[in-house]
């Protein structure tokens, strides 16, 4: 599956093995259901930096009118985390001013085991007729198929916010894709099913600091 080519990108590529597994502190609880670290931990948290000062510097050219964040849960609950940290830290040191940061979650079903099921239930849109008229940033772990995103943006946009933008941290090329790209994007990746910096498998290796590619063996341990 061949690359959107987006702006601000780091993309990742497809004969690309990542880094042993040896090289790094990977929980013995996971020893041997992951194959390699594909995204270390520490340049995670370097291109969260640099994406929260892109969202940040792009909010200051509109006035610097308020942005309501939405976290989707829970696979996104890390970046959402570190993201605002960064962006709260340049609003308490720019001197030029700040964006005010408002924050709502949600939860999306779309994965059983290792595959996309097709079917997306939407968990937790009951009191969002506030985003009317907002700026709204989605804040979305790993872009697959798009289709969950595509249907999320299609029930946000009928409580009229003023506009709407994604942040992911991981896009996935995928010859499944919808073609969907996302306004910020930390990496884009191979079509391999990931783990680790919250990103599970049936609920297992949030706990992960590193993203890695889940093994056969991790596949076997954990699936339902």
């Amino acid at each position: 599956m061949s690359s959107l080519n987006l702006d601000r990108i780091i993309n990742i590529p497809d004969d690309y093995d990542g880094f042993d597994t040896n090289l790094f502190c990977i929980p013995s609880h996971y020893e041997g259901a992951v194959g390699n670290v594909l995204i270390p931990h520490g340049m995670i948290q370097d291109r969260i930096e640099k994406l929260a000062r892109d969202i940040f510097y792009d909010i200051m050219k509109k006035e610097k009118e308020p942005l309501h964040t939405i976290c989707v849960l829970k696979g996104g609950y890390k970046f959402f985390s570190d993201l605002l940290d960064k962006v709260n830290s340049l609003n308490s040191n720019h001197s030029e001013g700040s964006v005010q940061v408002s924050v709502d979650f949600i939860r999306l079903k779309s994965y059983e085991n290792d595959k996309s099921s097709g079917e997306i239930n939407i968990i937790g849109l009951d009191n969002l007729e506030s985003l009317e008229g907002k700026n709204v940033l989605i804040v979305e772990d790993i872009i697959d198929t798009g289709k969950t995103m595509n249907k999320l943006l299609k029930t946000i946009s009928k409580y009229n916010p003023k506009s709407v933008k994604v942040a992911c941290l991981l896009r996935k090329r995928t010859p499944l894709s919808s073609g969907y790209a996302p306004d910020y994007v930390g990496f884009e990746i191979p079509d391999k099913f990931v783990v680790g910096y919250a990103l599970d498998y049936n609920e297992y290796f949030r706990d992960l600091l590193h993203i890695c590619v889940i093994s056969q063996e991790g596949i076997v341990k954990y699936k339902q």
